[in-house]
């Protein structure tokens, strides 16, 4: 819809000669993480398509945003849209120049707003000024609305207490702004151009409206969950507010206060990032997701990476951290709560502070093997492979001030950590970092905020939703999720408390669930009761009232995967009650026991002279709650027979498995008369990356030679067998051994 509008609003202002002015072009109010750019995409690749549109000119505001613009369009059509690193590239690519200068069209452009106002200051009567250009702006309520903005479009610019009139440089052009949170008359800035305050008086009327409320209704973005954690009491004294503002702020950057936060954070670290929970990433097996935490000042940064640094340290914890952060021009808006705009230039950095960088760099450099710096290029160059790991989950916590906080995307991102004043504008594009869908475990965007920012996110989501929308943008309290609540329509949901009664009283356990009805109705409520686990696990106050036992949840959760199994649907059944139930099979895999917890038992089970049954019990539940353990199941018990007085647990495990994998692979490869060295390197590669890839060419290749099988469907027939075959050894031996120890050829 909004791409259409747009098209329709070029066409009626270009043949009512209407270019050149706000009623040629507007504004689409679309909420962060909505697709913004995609529309915008399709927007540039439809306007180029019309015969009379000579340019378009995507502009973002930073270098980051173009850097992430690019590989975003690059996602939805490669080479369709051309970046540049200089001005004099941009004024190449609007002179349809390539480097060797021969003819070359470039119709979409991605610059930043900076490098446009540079080539214009430079080039007052370029011929490109009376090209047909759409312009597209990308997150239009930020830096578009200064002296840039007005050499643009025209206007009146400030300069030296006088109001110089400026024309417009395009003189045939048409303007469009894409935002997530725009500039309304509310909220406007105070202060700078008088007559340039709002989003429409930039860039024209709003065309279209999709607001974080429609976003979440729709399950485009999820909701926030919200933990306001009180660090510091103060009473209200009265006292000059400057005053107090300065001894607050020397108060919350104290080391005592740096010291409690950082403990909290990693007290609730695993918790809040879920780290009990697996899923698959681009091919890669990864457990939980990462967490952004954003501090109000370079100072406050600086202390807070030492101190990361120092307890992790302390507590043998295995996280990777990383800061970025660079000079800041302005501080943050006190109107309308815009972060301060960090670029790339870290020249103009304290010398303090430039050395820190380099050195919270050189930490970088040695976990990940790079070699970058804090120079322009090397510091550029380092944003762009920390941008790429924290989205492959490569890196635990990224500290900040404001860079990452507006246009990163990641869904790997669950957790906000604030530590600054935020509100409106500022507020929304934070917290938006974590609300990116990913999968079934997360749910919901956590928000931890050690400052009162209750008012102020209460402010925002009512002027960027509407005045209802905390019910739907934030997460229910703990008391609706536990005991259950009464919906907009009127309809009751039953809480977690009620659905576990429910549980215990319809299917107790030690009684077989009877009938394909029953059935049903206990997957779809131990379904609803994982979900309502999923999420209440996030709130401290959940530990000690989960109602069930480890051992009874665990004995669930083997029924759970007993029914599963026994009522999945196979190929060619018909149809079934089972039809519409839905598996939690993602929630299921975030609350399993690991092989850590086995071996726990299976040494306690050897210093009892291995007579204690009762453990033997335990050790069998808890293989049948996991659908990771089943798998190993038979090589657990052949393990258990081993066992007596004398035995390591730890490393005689570890050598048994490293022997019966090496066993269970050459049996594979004489069965199969598979290729020893083309076999032995594609599961090496499958443990090492965490999964098995069972398309491409790699089967092909360890496969004997045609000939044995004739063509056609025999050698189908046999490459499935040996699919079959290499999942099952797969999953009997995955995650048990360093994934990135190699099986040899031979034993």
């Amino acid at each position: 819809v909004a791409t259409e509008r747009i098209l329709n609003r070029i066409e009626v202002s270009t043949n009512y000669k209407k270019t050149g002015t706000l009623e040629a072009g507007g504004y689409i109010w679309h909420t962060t993480g909505s697709g913004k750019t995609l529309t915008s995409f399709k927007t540039a690749q439809l306007a180029t398509a019309l015969p009379y549109i000579d340019k378009v000119l995507f502009v973002v505001d930073r270098k980051d945003l173009d850097y992430q613009t690019i590989k975003e369009y690059d996602r939805f059509e490669k080479g369709a849209a051309n970046g540049n690193r200089s001005t004099a590239v941009l004024q190449r690519q609007l002179e349809d120049r390539d480097e060797k200068g021969n003819f070359h069209p470039y119709r979409i452009i991605v610059t930043t707003i900076q490098k446009l106002d540079v080539f214009i200051t430079k080039n007052p009567n370029h011929p490109v000024r009376d090209k047909h250009i759409v312009l597209v702006f990308d997150e239009c309520h930020r830096s578009q609305f200064g002296d840039m903005h007005t050499r643009i479009v025209g206007g009146v610019i400030k300069k030296g207490g006088r109001n110089i009139k400026v024309d417009r440089y395009f003189r045939n052009y048409h303007i469009f702004g894409f935002t997530g949170t725009p500039i309304m008359s509310k909220n406007a800035a105070s202060g700078g151009n008088p007559h340039l305050k709002t989003t429409a008086q930039a860039f024209g009327e709003k065309l279209h409206t999709y607001t974080i409320v429609d976003a979440i209704n729709d399950g485009n973005v999820l909701p926030f969950r919200i933990d306001y954690i009180n660090t510091m009491k103060q009473k209200d004294t009265g006292r000059d507010k400057q005053v107090t503002a300065i001894d607050t702020e020397e108060a919350l950057s104290s080391p005592e206060r740096i010291s409690e936060v950082v403990t909290y954070i990693l007290d609730h670290f695993d918790q809040k990032t879920m780290r009990n929970s697996w899923y698959s990433l681009k091919g890669q097996r990864v457990n939980g997701f990462n967490s952004i935490f954003a501090v109000s000042s370079i100072p406050v940064c600086k202390k807070y990476y030492l101190e990361l640094k120092k307890q992790i340290a302390q507590r043998h914890r295995d996280l990777t951290i990383a800061t970025i952060f660079s000079y800041a021009a302005n501080e943050e808006d006190p109107a309308d709560g815009m972060l301060a705009e960090e670029g790339f230039e870290t020249d103009l950095l304290d010398q303090s502070s430039r050395d820190f960088l380099d050195m919270a760099i050189g930490d970088y450099n040695k976990i990940f093997k790079t070699n970058y710096d804090s120079s322009s290029r090397g510091f550029q160059d380092y944003y762009k492979d920390l941008s790429n790991r924290v989205k492959k989950r490569e890196v635990d916590l990224l500290l900040v001030v404001n860079m990452f906080l507006t246009g990163f995307d990641a869904t790997t991102l669950n957790t906000l950590w604030v530590d600054k004043n935020l509100k409106m504008h500022g507020l929304i594009q934070a917290f938006s970092r974590t609300n990116r869908i990913l999968n079934s475990v997360k749910t919901f965007g956590n928000i931890v905020c050690f400052r009162d920012l209750e008012k102020e996110t209460n402010e925002a989501i009512a002027l960027f939703g509407n005045k209802d929308a905390g019910g739907i943008v934030l997460l229910k309290s703990y008391e609706d999720y536990y005991y259950g609540y009464t919906d907009d329509k009127g309809k009751e949901q039953k809480g977690y408390k009620q659905r576990i009664e429910e549980l215990m009283e319809r299917f107790p356990l030690g009684q077989p669930i009877l009938g394909e009805q029953n059935k049903k109705d206990f997957i779809v409520l131990f379904g609803n009761i994982l979900r309502l686990r999923n999420i209440l696990s996030a709130f401290d106050r959940f530990v000690g009232h989960e109602i069930l036992s480890e051992i009874d949840f665990q004995d669930y959760t083997g029924t759970y995967h007993d029914v599963y199994e026994e009522i999945k649907p196979k190929p060619g059944d018909k149809d079934s009650i089972m039809d519409d139930v839905v598996f939690e099979m993602e929630l299921v895999k975030q609350v399993e026991v690991n092989i850590d917890y086995i071996l726990m038992l299976v040494e306690k089970y050897r210093k009892d002279n291995c007579k204690d049954k009762e453990v033997l019990v335990a050790i069998d539940k808890a293989i049948r709650s996991s659908l990771q353990l089943r798998s190993k199941k038979e090589l657990i018990e052949r393990f258990l027979e081993t066992i007596n007085a004398s035995t390591n647990v730890s490393a005689d495990w570890r050598r048994f498995v490293r022997q019966q994998r090496q066993k269970d692979i050459q049996t594979l490869i004489q069965e199969e008369k598979l290729k020893p060295k083309e076999t032995c390197k594609f599961v090496s590669n499958a443990f090492r990356d965490g999964v098995l890839k069972t398309t491409g060419t790699d089967i092909d290749q360890m496969m004997p030679p045609v000939s044995r099988f004739g063509g056609g469907s025999p050698r189908d027939k046999k490459k499935q067998t040996v699919i079959e075959k290499l999942k099952f050894f797969f999953e009997k031996y995955f995650g048990l051994l360093d994934p990135g120890e190699p099986i040899a050829e031979e034993a």
